[in-house]
């Protein structure tokens, strides 16, 4: 069976789309069978990006498991400035996520990497929708090692359920980066960001 955190371009194929309203622009996004939340943008989504601040000195977005791209895509339209990269395992939600910034007429770069295994680079700015149903093992991987991909000063922000380990990831962050806080709380989503002290 295949899962939309696993390679999965062999599925068939239903693409739909739908228009995804956020700040003052009509975002139109294109989903498959095969991709998280092929029908609609995920309320843990929304959250995030209404709970994310970008600094004014920020330059660089990374989405981690950016799926279909809504994250990073609404993020690069507010904020033109930024140079975003997304990476997902999925070379389906790849595919859509490149699509998906052509559609919207924003430029960023998207490749196929397992969490950091692609990343060479270090950005102002981390996200991440992480993939719960994936195991521990590939959240924590995501949590923990943003830190060596982090610029000082930067900000890593995750959303999780409270139900589905937000204590415990919120606690892994802490002693990562030696602060994390709980930026906003809405229907059982956490809202956890940390930054990387200069």
């Amino acid at each position: 069976m295949s899962h939309y955190y696993t390679k999965n371009s062999s599925l068939e194929s239903n693409r739909q789309s739908f228009i995804f309203t956020y700040d003052k622009f009509d975002f139109h996004f294109t989903s498959d069978i095969g991709v998280f939340s092929k029908e609609f943008i995920d309320y843990g989504t929304r959250v995030l990006l209404n709970a994310i601040t970008v600094e004014e000195s920020y330059g660089s977005l990374l989405d981690v498991g950016c799926g279909y791209g809504p994250i990073g895509i609404c993020l690069k339209k507010l904020y033109p400035q930024l140079a975003v990269t997304m990476v997902d395992v999925n070379d389906r939600a790849i595919e859509l996520a490149k699509y998906n910034a052509g559609q919207n007429g924003v430029e960023v770069e998207v490749f196929e990497s397992n969490c950091y295994g692609n990343v060479g680079a270090s950005f102002d700015l981390i996200v991440t929708n992480p993939p719960i149903r994936a195991g521990k093992e590939i959240v924590m991987d995501i949590i923990v090692n943003s830190f060596s991909h982090l610029n000082d000063g930067g900000s890593f922000y995750a959303v999780v359920q409270k139900k589905q380990g937000a204590g415990s990831i919120k606690k892994a962050l802490g002693s990562v980066y030696g602060n994390c806080e709980v930026v906003k709380r809405d229907k059982g989503y956490y809202i956890l960001k940390a930054i990387k002290s200069v």
